[in-house]
């Protein structure tokens, strides 16, 4: 339910009695944009509503009249805070009419309009529709968003908590799901995926409130994630591990294989790297299309230079660097069989997927004394906040050397006539 606002001049019928009449009506503001008057009267006073549409300019409707003689009946005469009820109700739904919506604005409805919206604007549509469809529209999307309580929204996040991880499975079978584990690590994973599915749920949720559907946020902010689930435990290779796991892979997959250790790229910024990305006289490798949205380059070392020279060589610069053995391109999920083998063959155990490489070279490299903000430039983060959460634990000692080189000394010597000194 919205906040009830107060107001000393307008909230009990003695206030409004010492009023003056005015033609202009004394305005509170409820929400941006919306505001409530009183318009005082001979007798009677009246409700009316002040909703901006734009350029500047506003509308005022008249909503009932006031409880200054009549007991209010909650119809067309209103206490000050049922006008507050009605003015927001009304305001929302000139929004619904303005949208194009008739009827009560669902859940699924503020979900159809997110997606939207991520099409237009972010690169992230896909990601979140899965999870839309999974997780969100079939538990929750007839529920009208004005009746969504945290009660309903708490209930349905523990509970996606509990199911089974979903497999993947053929388009048009019954979905498949795997045996539900019992260990930390499972619930973990279990607890960070329901953690995912709120937050697109309620940026949804923001989304629908912020354009005038819902009168008030109030009850999904209520509702908190799991604490303590995000810090994933890292999987990365050694070194002789990711030899293994090149000589292991199939010739075609083991140049993205190869080349994922050398830059620490995701599969899909690899699959998309076509010749001309490749910069042999800076060593670097162009990303245009990325997560966060933003193009980055990722320097190379010798090594990495030169395995870039050789797949890149005499081809041309439109095409694509990594190609199936069939000259098909490597598209969405077409590595997860050709890993899963490369890692059987290999021996690899624990096993590892595709993204456990950029977690290879990320570990590695801050093993080795890289700075954390070298690692990000190159990973496509913005600052160290991600990198320092999944691999700080790993430079200690670069940390306690990068100290001792560059922290200030201020001329202090011990005094030797103490003892122990």
């Amino acid at each position: 339910m919205a906040r009830t606002v107060r107001h000393a001049q307008l909230e009990t019928r003695a206030a409004r009695n010492k009023l003056k009449p005015r033609g202009k009506p004394y305005y509170k503001t409820l929400d941006e944009g919306l505001h409530l008057g009183y318009r005082k009267n001979q007798g009677s006073g009246k409700w009316v509503m002040r909703v901006y549409v734009g350029n500047q300019t506003y509308e005022v409707e008249k909503i009932a009249t006031a409880d200054d003689l009549s007991d209010a009946n909650g119809v067309d005469v209103l206490t000050f805070a049922q006008a507050q009820t009605q003015a927001r109700k009304r305001r929302d739904e000139r929004s619904k009419t303005a949208a194009g919506i008739t009827g009560p604005f669902t859940v699924s409805a503020a979900l159809d309009s997110y997606l939207t919206f991520l099409e237009n604007h972010r690169k992230a549509a896909n990601d979140a529709r899965h999870g839309i469809e999974a997780f969100i529209r079939p538990a929750l999307g007839e529920i009208e968003v004005a009746a969504l309580t945290a009660d309903k929204i708490s209930n349905w996040h523990a509970g996606l908590a509990k199911l089974a991880p979903r497999l993947r499975t053929r388009v048009g079978a019954e979905q498949q799901y795997a045996k539900l584990g019992k260990d930390d690590e499972s619930r973990r994973r279990r607890r960070v995926s329901a953690n995912r599915a709120l937050a697109v749920l309620r940026a949804a949720l923001n989304r629908a409130w912020r354009d005038r559907h819902v009168a008030s946020d109030a009850e999904w902010r209520r509702v908190q994630p799991f604490k303590g689930v995000d810090a994933a435990r890292i999987r990365w290779l050694s070194i002789g591990e990711a030899k293994r796991l090149v000589n292991g892979s199939a010739p075609d997959f083991r140049r993205l294989v190869q080349a994922a250790l050398q830059t620490g790229a995701r599969y899909g910024e690899l699959a998309r790297l076509t010749v001309a990305d490749f910069d042999a006289d800076n060593g670097t490798v162009a990303i245009w299309v990325s997560k966060s949205g933003k193009p980055r380059h990722i320097v190379l070392t010798g090594e990495g230079e030169a395995f870039f020279k050789q797949v890149t060589a005499g081809r041309a610069g439109d095409e694509l660097i990594f190609r199936k053995e069939d000259g098909a391109a490597w598209q969405k999920s077409h590595q997860f069989r050709p890993m899963n083998a490369a890692v059987e063959r290999a021996q690899i155990k624990p096993a590892i997927n595709f993204h456990g490489l950029r977690h290879t070279w990320a570990s590695l490299s801050v093993m080795a004394g890289m700075p954390l903000l070298v690692v990000a430039k190159n990973l496509g983060h913005s600052d160290t906040k991600m990198v320092e959460k999944h691999y700080g634990h790993l430079c200690p000692d670069y940390v306690k050397q990068a100290i001792q080189e560059t922290a200030p000394r201020f001329g202090f010597k011990p005094d030797r006539k103490v003892v122990g000194l």
